[in-house]
């Protein structure tokens, strides 16, 4: 008993020198908790705004973009809506709602030009090192969805941002488009297919390594890996007190103080908002939901598709699990991945805790969490579904998009993990909710980003809007806004609706990312691609 009392009172005795130490050390202005392309692409913004401003990343891990930015563990599609049939429901009347497909498109757009700048000032290398020009395609088959692709193609030709997708019922131009999934289909099948050339795959994990690279180099930017932050407290002087513990030094813990906290540590985001213990926070739950793809390397079948193929999800899906037979460049090389099968686990991250979801729950969202189990019933009866998923079912899902395959020349890998939102609701008690979401302090100081897709295509505008609520005055500055009209030509401007400023932005970053582009006010017109490799 003695022994354990004098133990206690050590530790209590350490962690107040702490607390004095980290008290007489000036605060540092942003510390970022997360090494993937959100907090990246903050750290990245802020230090073209601020360069001066001081500015520390913690990551767990030995290694940044190991999670959700990990080109493995996403699709990489750079959702610009242009395949994805999830952003435009079919209504009650039979019409298509393209709002939040023009919303997504208007905020990878954005992303776009960032990467461009980032380019342009050799904060990045070569484009080709992260994106690459690989045409989306949505494909459907049965007289039901053909109708659905036929309107929402017509719908979303009312946006200048959808000029130049292409439209087709007949299986011999998809079969130009995308050979692989007409080979050995039903002849007589009923099919339609929508494509748009300058579609791109993004590898997020080495776009978030080569900002977060440039940024080790710059004076008042430090990089901490191997640090876990286990607590977040309020100090009394209006900072946050952020306690670490150094993974490489046997846990030892130390704190450090900061004027503002950006939480973008994907899944473990949940559980640091918790501590942080503002009130805005409360209600919060988080629901996993991971995934396994199909991949194969072999040169003849990935050689012989050029696309990101993207069909309708199955009733009860989560959004994310919208099937698609994708092309992958990865540092390099050419893969075929196909998927997702979803999977469910606890665990908030893929090198996560068994115990994260348990951790998480709480007096203020254990009744959300109730409702929205008891509500979607549909989509636990799905997840049971895929998780008792067998070689042979696998193999059916596939062949309905690559009719030839044969499992032995795929490989199943796990991909990331993702926590879907779940939120109090006057009405509802709880509700799930597909997307992101981003949760911040009454006075904006800290805030974390919840959610999952589209996530990374969109960080460069999540983050603008963040730093419009963290630093309002510095946001709203002549200074910040003629920077950030530097860094996003079109900043403050939707592009949908105007053609003369969707070519314009297209025309700029098609040329610093060496991309394609279709001219918008020419609905379906081609001639304006430029060379795509071939499909053979």
């Amino acid at each position: 008993m003695k022994e354990h009392f004098v133990a206690g009172l050590c530790m209590n005795l350490l962690a107040s020198a702490q607390r004095q130490k980290a008290a007489n050390n000036p605060p540092v202005d942003v510390i970022l908790i997360g090494g993937g392309v959100m907090s990246a692409t903050l750290g990245a913004l802020l230090k073209e705004l601020e360069p001066d401003w001081t500015i520390q990343l913690y990551e767990r891990l030995d290694k940044i973009a190991e999670e959700s930015s990990n080109g493995w563990n996403n699709a990489g599609t750079g959702h610009a809506a242009y395949c994805e049939l999830n952003y435009t429901p079919e209504r009650a009347d039979g019409s298509i709602d393209i709002s939040k497909a023009v919303s997504v498109n208007e905020s990878f757009e954005v992303s776009r030009q960032f990467w461009s700048y980032l380019v342009k000032n050799r904060r990045v290398g070569a484009p080709e090192t992260f994106i690459n020009n690989v045409p989306h395609m949505s494909f459907v088959w049965g007289e039901e969805d053909v109708n659905f692709l036929r309107k929402r193609y017509e719908t979303l030709q009312q946006s200048t941002l959808f000029h130049g997708m292409e439209y087709t019922e007949d299986s011999h131009v998809i079969k130009q488009w995308a050979p692989m999934i007409m080979e050995g289909r039903e002849p007589f099948q009923k099919v339609a297919a929508t494509r748009m050339a300058m579609g791109t795959d993004v590898n997020f994990g080495e776009l978030t390594r080569q900002m977060l690279a440039s940024l080790a180099q710059r004076d008042g930017f430090d990089l901490h890996l191997k640090h876990e932050v286990v607590n977040i407290t309020r100090g009394e002087d209006a900072t946050w007190e952020i306690t670490v513990a150094d993974l490489n030094n046997d846990g030892k813990r130390s704190s450090v103080r900061a004027r503002h906290v950006f939480i973008g540590a994907g899944g473990a985001a949940l559980t640091l908002l918790q501590k942080s213990g503002i009130p805005a926070a409360r209600g919060y739950a988080g629901f996993p939901v991971g995934g396994k793809f199909l991949v194969t390397t072999r040169p003849d079948i990935v050689d012989h598709h050029l696309a990101k193929v993207y069909g309708k999800a199955s009733v009860g899906a989560p959004p994310m699990s919208v099937p698609h037979i994708d092309t992958r460049m990865l540092d390099g090389e050419r893969s075929l991945l196909f998927g997702p099968y979803a999977t469910f686990s606890s665990k908030f991250l893929k090198r996560g805790s068994w115990f994260d979801l348990f951790s998480s729950l709480n007096r203020h969202n254990l009744l959300p969490m109730f409702r929205v189990g008891w509500d979607n019933l549909n989509l636990l009866r799905y997840l049971i579904s895929q998780a008792l998923m067998s070689d042979k079912n696998r193999l059916a899902a596939l062949q309905a998009y690559y009719p030839e395959a044969r499992l032995e020349d795929w490989q199943l890998i796990d991909a990331g993990q993702r926590v879907q939102i779940i939120k109090k609701d006057r009405v509802k008690g709880g509700i799930l909710q597909f997307g992101t979401e981003m949760v911040s302090a009454n006075d904006g100081s800290l805030s974390a980003l919840l959610g999952a897709s589209p996530g990374a295509s969109t960080a460069a505008p999540i983050m603008l809007e963040l730093m419009n609520s963290m630093f309002k005055d510095r946001a709203a500055s002549p200074a910040w806004r003629d920077k950030l009209q530097e860094i996003i030509p079109s900043y403050g401007r939707p592009l949908s609706g105007d053609a003369e400023l969707t070519n314009r932005i297209h025309a700029y970053t098609s040329r610093l990312l060496h991309l394609n582009y279709a001219e918008a006010g020419q609905p379906g017109a081609t001639d304006t691609w430029g060379t795509l490799p071939k499909v053979i």
